[in-house]
């Protein structure tokens, strides 16, 4: 590459100084030929006329070729001199892009090995600097998928090592006459469907972070999905002494994939009872706004700090339960994705720690 760029510049230099040469060097004599004739002497009568003509032809001959060689000579020395001088420009500005591109090479390869770290320096080249800076989004990126996987590794190993110790310890027990078959089987039972639970919700985190969540969308009536979906859930309400309140105003037309839905105001509900403290009141509001269908849920529970509002949308993000239950931590996280997934959002708000939190799904009317 570095001797096409240095043979494309030197051909360029010197095409442009040999067609100066040529141009110059036919131009300039028939031009001082032409202003020489424009400008002689007059024509006159008799034989001193005659010999004035002669002398001053014999006159312009000479000065004709005297151009003509200091035309040659000029043209020859500036020749020379401006092929060295390309000659020396070739080779600094073919060395000077080929550094930058050297650049960009060495930092491609150490992204390539794993160094997610390495930022490469913009060139005063457009074009090369625009590579550059894809080059270092790209960088960017890598980092963030890299901690992100890494996070996600130390996570999961955190979750499953929970299960994984209880059924570890009630088989030791088990062997050592602590637990009956029966209390064995329950806590293997228990904790395996807390590990199938584990897996069902990292693939769906992992589905709706690569954007190849699946939706079956159908027309539907969003107040008719609250209304069946809170009626479903409201035993368990009433066995924790929590208030349920549902305020509807419908119908709210849209399309959306059901099961999703569902499972995105279950996962709100689940929530809101956790972290509701007996007697609790939990309110569920679903109405129009524009052209999108809001539905809420606010409990007066625990509250959230205003650096949790965004936080309890990460994966394995868990504040502390008032019920201590366990549960994945990706809840929130998949229930975002879905919202999101629909064209919608879901927001946290609170008024800050004991005062209650509010979660609002959006999703667009028909």
């Amino acid at each position: 590459m570095r001797t096409r760029l240095f043979v494309s510049f030197a051909m360029v230099a010197g095409t442009g100084a040999l067609t100066f040469y040529i141009a110059a060097r036919f131009a300039v004599p028939t031009l001082f030929d032409q202003r020489m004739g424009n400008g002689g002497m007059g024509q006159g009568n008799g034989a001193t006329a005659g010999n004035g003509a002669a002398a001053g032809n014999a006159a312009s001959a000479g000065q004709h070729d005297a151009l003509v060689s200091a035309v040659n000579s000029a043209m020859l020395i500036a020749l020379v001199a401006t092929l060295v001088c390309s000659t020396l420009i070739a080779v600094v500005m073919s060395r000077r892009t080929l550094r930058s591109v050297n650049d960009l090479r060495l930092g491609a390869a150490q992204l390539a090995s794993g160094n997610y770290a390495t930022r490469v320096s913009r060139p005063n080249e457009a074009e090369l600097g625009g590579l550059a800076d894809d080059i270092n989004h790209l960088a960017t990126t890598l980092a963030d998928t890299e901690q992100r996987r890494a996070a996600l590794v130390g996570d999961v190993a955190h979750e499953m090592r929970t299960p994984l110790t209880t059924i570890s310890g009630t088989l030791e027990g088990f062997d050592d006459g602590l637990f009956t078959q029966a209390e064995l089987t329950d806590t293997v039972r228990t904790e395996v469907g807390r590990l199938h639970r584990l897996a069902g919700d990292l693939a769906a985190v992992s589905r709706a972070e690569e954007g190849q969540l699946h939706l079956d969308r159908q027309r539907g009536d969003l107040a008719e999905l609250v209304t069946d979906t809170t009626a479903r859930l409201r035993p368990r309400f009433d066995q924790a002494d929590v208030q349920l309140t549902v305020d509807v105003s419908g119908p709210l037309l849209a399309d959306f994939d059901r099961d999703r839905m569902v499972q995105v105001l279950t996962n709100l509900l689940t929530n809101a009872l956790a972290y509701s403290t007996p007697p609790g009141i939990v309110t569920v509001r679903a109405a129009a706004s524009g052209s999108t269908a809001s539905i809420s849920v606010a409990d007066n529970g625990r509250g959230l700090h205003a650096g949790e509002l965004e936080h309890v949308f990460e994966r394995f993000y868990r504040a502390e339960r008032n019920d201590h239950s366990g549960g994945t931590g990706i809840g929130l996280t998949i229930s975002r994705a879905i919202a999101r997934a629909h064209g919608g959002e879901l927001v946290a708000a609170s008024a800050g720690p004991g005062r209650g939190a509010t979660f609002t799904v959006t999703l667009p009317l028909v």
